[in-house]
């Protein structure tokens, strides 16, 4: 089994769970859980050990934030089709083309650079480390949910 499959079914990814992560508040909200990280972090700067109570919060939001939204069934917007097909290539790796694969790992490579320049400007507290890898990860992700929705597209177009 997978890494990316282990921490999923850790994080009690189940179908409800996809489906409820399908829900575009779900993904936004998550997006929005960056700079609220940076900032708990880069606190340290001025609360010291206090910064931890901030960063706990960003990441129980995280660990809860998969499971608190309304379901989404049949999903149209973009951030639900991204995640329907985020989903189909976690378990069925099969459904996914060469082109898409290399494309995929690219995107991965994108936001692995960019965490890594993150994590580095907030050990740091460099501001364009912290910013540019931020932006780096942010897009690389984007990328990679509008890819996963012309998966899942493609896949529900062929019944």
């Amino acid at each position: 089994m997978s890494v990316l499959k282990r921490y999923a079914r850790a994080a009690g990814m189940t179908d409800e769970a996809w489906k409820r992560h399908a829900n575009p508040w779900s993904v936004w909200t998550r997006f929005a859980a960056i700079p609220l990280m940076i900032l708990a972090v880069w606190s340290r700067a001025w609360v010291g050990w206090w910064c931890l109570a901030g960063v706990a919060l960003v990441v129980v939001w995280l660990a809860a934030n998969p499971h608190v939204f309304p379901a989404v069934e049949r999903p149209e917007s973009w951030a639900a089709k991204g995640i329907y097909g985020e989903k189909l290539w976690l378990y069925d790796r099969s459904l996914v083309d060469g082109d898409h694969r290399r494309v995929q790992r690219l995107l991965i490579a994108v936001g692995a650079t960019g965490f890594a320049l993150l994590v580095w400007g907030l050990v740091a507290l460099e501001g364009w480390p912290t910013v540019f890898g931020a932006t780096l990860m942010v897009l690389g992700q984007l990328w990679r949910i509008d890819r996963l929705g012309q998966l899942y597209e493609r896949h529900r177009a062929a019944g």
